[in-house]
């Protein structure tokens, strides 16, 4: 038995409007919405009466995707401390290949995202970031150089 895919990675937000917007602008594409309930998801998440909207959105390529999970019911949990730097034990970022950085900085800047720290170069290779995205996200951005 082999593994076939990644399929997604699971961010759970606050608001899922403004999650999908911020992903939008990025360049991510939405694949659909669902709102998600009962008795199977209560089983697969291991919580009871989940009650849920969902956004999956798509890298333009088609192959990796986001899922945007707005809970309803049962309420969420606040995670401690509220912005954890880069540094915390879990899931820590995700990353993302971008044309120009400065460009995307900007656009997300208008959808609340903030610079952790600055742009940095690595070589003659890589312009890097970090910001904080929807829900203190760590959104991570690379353009290409050399």
């Amino acid at each position: 038995m082999t593994l076939q895919r990644m399929d997604n990675v699971a961010i759970v937000v606050d608001d899922l409007d403004a999650a999908v917007a911020f992903f939008t602008e990025l360049g991510m594409e939405l694949e659909g919405k669902a709102q998600i309930e009962g008795l199977y998801a209560d089983r697969t998440v291991g919580l009871d009466g989940v009650r849920s909207d969902i956004a999956v959105m798509r890298t333009p390529d088609g192959h990796s995707k986001l899922e945007l999970t707005k809970y309803h019911t049962p309420a969420v949990s606040d995670a401690e401390p509220r912005n954890p730097p880069p540094n915390t034990l879990g899931l820590h970022r995700v990353m993302f290949a971008v044309d120009d950085i400065d460009d995307t900085i900007a656009r997300l800047r208008a959808h609340g995202a903030e610079l952790l720290g600055e742009v940095a170069q690595y070589e003659n290779i890589f312009r890097l970031c970090y910001l904080r995205g929807p829900a203190g996200i760590i959104v991570a951005l690379a353009e290409q150089i050399g």
